[in-house]
C-alpha cells in the first residue's frame, strides 16, 4: 500500500511537472521582440534564415525597444522571448531587471548604425533645422521668448514663430511613443543638444540634472507633436498625404520611401550613410539586439540565426542589409563583435 502511494504520488508529481513544462517546451521557432527600428533588418534576415535552412523562420514583433526589453527580461523559459532588439543601449535598469527575474546570462550585439531623421513629403519645401529650432518646436516648456530666465508653456504654432527663415505654416510632427527607442534617441541627441544651446538651461544641469532632464526630454502635449505608435509606415503614409506635417523616423524608413519623402537637413547636415557613420550627422545612434543564453540550445536555431545575422554577407560593408539602409559598423569592430557572439559572450553590466 505504501508503494502504491509512493508510485502514485510519484505520477501525480511527474504529471504536474509535465503540465507546467510543456505548454513552456513545446516551441520550436524564435521569439524575436523590440524595436520598430531594427524589425526591417531583422525581418529580412528571418527570412533568409527560413528560407536557407531547416529551422522555421523566426517570428517578430514590433514592440519597440522599452516594450520588447521588459518582455525579455520578464523571466527564462520559451514562454518569454529568446532575442530582443533595440535602437538604443540596453539602460542600467533594465540590465538590473533582467538579472533579478533569472535572466543572468545576456549578449549584446551592436548591428550598425541609423540615423533619425526628420522628413516631409517631396512636394513640400526641404527644410534646414537647427538643433535649437527643433527644440523650440517641439519641447513641453521653452525659454519665455519675451525674455529673462524663466520657462513657459510653449507659445509657438508656427515654424516661422521661431525663425522668420522656416516656412509660415503650423508646426506638426508626428513621432513615436515613449516606449520607442526611437524616442529615447530623439530625446537625447536632438532635444537634449538643442536644449543645451541655451545657458540658462545648461546651467541647470549640473545644479538639478533631474529638472535638466524632465526640461530637456519633454514633448509638449498641445497638439504640435503627435505620437503616432509604432508603425512608422503610417507616419509615412501621412506624410504623403499632408505636405506640412513632419515624421520622425529611423533612416532605414527614409531609403524604404524615397520616392515619396525627404529628410531635413540638421544643423546643415544631410542624413547621408558617410554621416551617420561618422557621426557628423547630429542625430545618429547605435542599433542592438540582444540574446538570451539560456534558450541557446532549448529554443532550435538562435545561435544559427544570429551567425547568419552577424555573417559579413548580411551586416558587412557588402551585406544584403545596407540595401535596406543599415549603416555597418567598421570592420573591425565587427569582428570583435562576431567573435563575442560565437562565444555568446555575456555582459557585466559594467559596459552600460
Amino acid at each position: 500500500m505504501i508503494k502504491l502511494k509512493t508510485a502514485l504520488t510519484t505520477v501525480a508529481l511527474a504529471g504536474s511537472i509535465a503540465a507546467v513544462s510543456t505548454p513552456a517546451m513545446a516551441r520550436d521557432t524564435i521569439n524575436i521582440v523590440g524595436s520598430s527600428t531594427v524589425y526591417p533588418f531583422a525581418t529580412v534576415v528571418a527570412e533568409r534564415f527560413g528560407r536557407n535552412t531547416d529551422f522555421p523562420t523566426p517570428k517578430l514583433e514590433s514592440t519597440g525597444s522599452g516594450g520588447g526589453l521588459k518582455l525579455f527580461c520578464e523571466g527564462v523559459g520559451t514562454q518569454h522571448p529568446d532575442i530582443t532588439n533595440a535602437s538604443r543601449r540596453m539602460k542600467p535598469s533594465e540590465f538590473e531587471l533582467c538579472q533579478s527575474n533569472g535572466v543572468k546570462e545576456i549578449t549584446e550585439v551592436r548591428i550598425g548604425a541609423d540615423g533619425i531623421v526628420m522628413a516631409n513629403s517631396k512636394d513640400a519645401e526641404k527644410l534646414d533645422l537647427s538643433l535649437e529650432q527643433i527644440f523650440l518646436a517641439l519641447a513641453k516648456e521653452v525659454p519665455n521668448p519675451d525674455g529673462g530666465n524663466e520657462l513657459v508653456a510653449n507659445p509657438y504654432q508656427k515654424w516661422s514663430e521661431i525663425d522668420s527663415s522656416l516656412p509660415d505654416y503650423e508646426i506638426s510632427v508626428m513621432g513615436p511613443p515613449p516606449t520607442s527607442g526611437t524616442r529615447d534617441a530623439f530625446v537625447e541627441l536632438a532635444m537634449e543638444s538643442g536644449c543645451k544651446q541655451f545657458d540658462m538651461i545648461a546651467k541647470m544641469e549640473d545644479q538639478n540634472e533631474d529638472k535638466f532632464k524632465s526640461v530637456c526630454h519633454s514633448m509638449r502635449e498641445d497638439g504640435p507633436f503627435i505620437e503616432a505608435g509604432e508603425n512608422d509606415n503610417l507616419i509615412v503614409q501621412r506624410l504623403a498625404q499632408d505636405p506640412k506635417t513632419l515624421g520622425i523616423f529611423g533612416y532605414s524608413f527614409l531609403m524604404e520611401n524615397i520616392g515619396q519623402i525627404q529628410a531635413a537637413t540638421v544643423n546643415g547636415v544631410e542624413p547621408t550613410p558617410e554621416a551617420i557613420s561618422s557621426e557628423d550627422y547630429p542625430v545618429a545612434r547605435s542599433l542592438w539586439f540582444y540574446i538570451k543564453k539560456a534558450h541557446v540550445g532549448v529554443v532550435p536555431g538562435i545561435q544559427e540565426y544570429v551567425a547568419e545575422f552577424t555573417s559579413e554577407s548580411t551586416w558587412g560593408d557588402n551585406g544584403y542589409l545596407v540595401d535596406v539602409g543599415l549603416i555597418p559598423s567598421p570592420r573591425n569592430e565587427r569582428m570583435t563583435i562576431a567573435k563575442r557572439v560565437r562565444d555568446l559572450q555575456p555582459m557585466t553590466g559594467e559596459e552600460l
